[in-house]
């Protein structure tokens, strides 16, 4: 079997591994500083967030209680379809709860928003969003991020987490997919 270097699918790199690792430094401080004394339940939304997650909880200085939920509204295609359905649900209790849930990208905001309003049900004492990449010219409903790593033009990326069809998670920044990788006809390429 032969490898191709999928850093060739890359069309403009928007961020290095050391510009994620700094920014996240940066946003693990305001949230050591936000939490203080407080018990924090940390949220991952898989699989794109698994990265972020990661390196984010070894950043902190706290310990970090951490959970995972895992949805789907992207399927193999480049934009979210709105519809939103558990795949993995929490295992924890959010019951007076501090909840920080951490996500890979904010694009349109309709399956986070989702998401917090789930998470809200289960009566949890606060609920905050850490997002490590914002497209505020994609967001389609609003959703209030206390901590975004960066904002990103509205094209379509993969690496550090984030994928295009299950590939292209483990490419260590963060890139413009080829458009001519991909034919599902994705006005935001």
């Amino acid at each position: 079997m032969e490898f191709s270097d999928i850093s060739t699918d890359i069309s403009e790199v928007l961020f290095t591994e050391e510009q994620l690792q700094a920014r996240l430094a940066e946003m693990a401080r305001e949230i050591e500083r936000d939490y203080a004394g407080k018990e924090v339940l940390i949220v991952g939304v898989l699989k794109g967030a698994v990265i972020v997650i990661s390196d984010l909880i070894r950043e902190l200085k706290f310990h970090a209680h951490i959970d995972f939920m895992a949805v789907s509204s992207y399927g193999a295609s480049t934009q979210s379809s709105g519809v939103v359905r558990i795949v993995k649900d929490l295992d924890a209790d959010l019951r007076g709860k501090h909840v920080l849930i951490v996500e890979d990208i904010i694009d349109s905001g309709l399956t986070l928003a989702w998401i917090v309003r789930n998470l809200e049900l289960r009566h949890p004492e606060s609920i905050e969003v850490c997002a490590m990449l914002r497209k505020p010219d994609a967001i389609v409903e609003d959703v209030r991020v206390k901590y975004v790593g960066f904002d990103i033009p509205n094209k379509f990326v993969v690496g550090y987490g984030l994928d295009y069809a299950e590939q292209y998670r483990n490419i260590r920044g963060v890139g413009v997919l080829d458009p001519a990788v991909y034919s599902d006809g994705d006005p935001h390429a």
